[in-house]
């Protein structure tokens, strides 16, 4: 495997994008097919989350596995360099989700997190989506 230079990866890393990531194009797309009508990234709500369905009182999270760590997925391997920082910033983005749910349950908000790995699978996400939010209105 190649290594690149500290600058490099540094770069590399820096224009990755947190907002209409291909994961949640999917999951937006899927959404909306389904007759879902949802409002994106509000940033009033903990977390802005990804999608939110205020009439319902639903959000959903799109986590990419590698940074917010989806438990047992291939996906979610940690650099084997700093790994010190890696391991302090991928702690911290799992704190982060967490809190963020919670407060979003304590204000009354059911949240799904929808990992990308999962968003391959239009068939289980279809019936995930369904479950979640129920009959579209």
């Amino acid at each position: 495997m190649d290594t690149v230079d500290r600058e490099t990866r540094s770069r590399m890393m820096s224009s990755i994008r947190g907002k209409d990531t291909k994961p949640e194009l999917v999951v937006r797309r899927l959404a909306h097919s389904l007759g879902y009508r949802f409002r994106l990234h509000r940033r009033d709500l903990a977390g802005s989350p990804d999608l939110v369905f205020p009439r319902r009182q639903k959000v959903i999270f799109v986590h990419g596995c590698y940074w917010h760590r989806h438990p047992g997925c291939r996906y979610a391997y940690s650099p084997k360099s700093n790994t010190d920082f890696w391991n302090e910033k991928f702690a911290a983005n799992v704190a982060r989700d967490k809190a963020a749910v919670s407060r979003l349950q304590a204000e009354g908000w059911d949240s799904l997190v929808i990992w990308e790995c999962e968003t391959a699978d239009a068939e289980k996400l279809t019936a995930r989506l369904q479950t979640h939010l129920g009959v579209p209105q």
